[in-house]
């Protein structure tokens, strides 16, 4: 046992992150085997605020690292050069990276380089193109190299790591804490701060979700944006509600498009309760998104993705996800398949659930107790049958 407690330096920067780590990070807090330090990089600096909010969490260092118009090499050099002194003050045991943006691998590299091991939460997610999606696809690969321990969602994951030549036995199967949190968010009560999202609790007009912010997908914003006009013009008894990504190019590309239409919904980002009621309230989604891949399935909603391939594969397998692409015909025509055909809606709304159950985080910390030798792994996750999962 040793003298002193591990130190666990969780660092995260985007919403998505946010969402993902607040389980582990909570249970951290919780565990007095671990002295926990929470870091801010601030990549999405307001959506962040929100999430840590829900959460409960308070960063014991906030970067405030986003600035209008940035590059991602200017957002991996500031992150790198503000992160080292942090590091090097707190002399963490451990570096915990989530995900795939600038900030995850930022963290793990420095990390790494101040001699911390690193702890890389929902690792092993691969499409094989590094190009798509970008820079994701690299950041993984690139936090792969210098992680000790391998915290993967799902057997495909570890299956992707194995075939890097990574050894089973820095390998654990944890589950997505993406669920974790679904699960903590269908306790709370929410309300939407918008009238027209509102009033849709009052109704039971079929919702249509969509998201699109995707980098890769920049220049087939007009394409998803036609598809969504084509939609909301067809289905006029329909309500299509757009959380729409406060990127110019994304907003100049679709609410062109879109936003005359009555039963079209535009809004700013919703906080995360917000948008997991909306999902849960929806009957179909749209999206280029990664974590809604993971979250809708578990609502039991059928989920049309916006992108060529995905790194997330188990909720294609299990039917409850489909790979549309970004062509407008193709778009609308998938949609019109669920929207105006009962059997073929019916046969992707399984409530299915191959990414967690729920115990993600505790799976998570139980093992990073056993790299610091304060306890034992337990038992990993085994994907199975679910009942959807009622929020808001």
């Amino acid at each position: 046992m040793p003298l002193t407690k591990p130190k666990i330096m969780t660092v995260y920067g985007t919403r998505p992150e946010a969402i993902k780590v607040a389980p582990v990070v909570t249970a951290l807090q919780a565990d007095d085997r671990f002295d926990s330090v929470v870091v801010s990089t601030g990549q999405h600096r307001e959506m962040l605020e929100q999430v840590n909010q829900r959460f409960g969490i308070v960063p014991d260092y906030d970067m405030a690292l986003m600035k209008p118009g940035q590059s991602l090499n200017e957002i991996v050099s500031r992150a790198l050069s503000g992160l080292h002194p942090i590091i090097m003050e707190e002399q963490p045991d451990v570096v915990i990276s989530q995900g795939d943006t600038s900030t995850a691998m930022t963290a793990a590299l420095a990390g790494f380089h101040c001699g911390a091991r690193v702890v890389h939460l929902e690792a092993g997610l691969r499409t094989g193109d590094i190009h798509s999606p970008f820079p994701e696809e690299a950041n993984r690969k690139i936090i792969g190299q210098v992680t000790s321990l391998h915290l993967a969602p799902t057997q495909e994951s570890r299956e992707n790591l194995r075939r890097e030549n990574i050894r089973s036995r820095d390998i654990v199967v944890t589950g997505n804490t993406v669920i974790d949190a679904l699960l903590a968010a269908s306790k709370w009560q929410v309300h939407f701060d918008d009238p027209r999202l509102a009033a849709l609790t009052e109704t039971d007009e079929k919702v249509v979700l969509v998201t699109t912010h995707r980098r890769e997908n920049l220049e087939a914003m007009a394409e998803i944006g036609g598809a969504v006009q084509d939609l909301a013009m067809s289905y006029p008894q329909h309500v299509f509600a757009l959380p729409l990504h406060l990127n110019p190019r994304v907003r100049n590309a679709v609410m062109p498009q879109v936003e005359v239409l009555p039963n079209v919904i535009i809004t700013d980002p919703l906080p995360y309760d917000q948008f997991t009621a909306l999902m849960n309230r929806s009957y179909l989604v749209l999206t280029d998104s990664g974590g809604v891949q993971e979250e809708a399935p578990s609502l039991g909603k059928p989920v049309l993705v916006m992108r060529e391939n995905t790194e997330r594969p188990e909720a294609v397998v299990a039917g409850t996800v489909k790979l549309v692409g970004t062509d407008r015909e193709r778009i609308v025509a998938e949609a019109k398949n669920l929207l105006s055909h009962e059997a073929a809606y019916k046969a992707m709304a399984n409530a299915v659930n191959p990414y967690g159950d729920g115990q993600a985080a505790d799976r998570a910390v139980a093992a990073i107790a056993q790299l610091t030798g304060v306890g034992e792994r337990i038992e990993e996750f085994e994907p199975q049958l679910l009942e959807p999962t009622s929020v808001g």
